[in-house]
């Protein structure tokens, strides 16, 4: 699916972008960067299409979504500071040799 009709499902489903991300508890930036790709991944465009019908429908979608307590993915184990930290601890095991 492109881009342009993921947007217009997003709009056929009341959404905004954000709010779309924040409603599947995905980063903002991963569902802009398919802007740059011009596609949308198959489950995107799947879960917008799924919205967009329930909208139609006068289904609560965006409540029942909110039932499924979505948990954002973190970032576990990445990042410089973790890695400071963790050469920090391996350091001091060392010294105290």
């Amino acid at each position: 699916m492109t881009f342009i009709n993921f947007k217009k499902l997003l709009l056929d489903a009341d959404l905004t972008l954000p709010k779309f991300a924040k409603l599947i508890k995905v980063s903002e930036k991963n569902i802009q960067a398919y802007k740059k790709k011009e596609k949308v991944p198959n489950t995107i465009a799947v879960i917008a299409k799924s919205f967009a019908l329930m909208n139609a429908k006068d289904i609560a979608y965006k409540d029942h979504i909110k039932e499924l307590n979505l948990k954002k993915k973190s970032k576990d184990g990445s990042g410089f500071s973790k890695n400071k930290e963790n050469i920090k601890s391996n350091t001091k095991k060392e010294d105290n040799k």
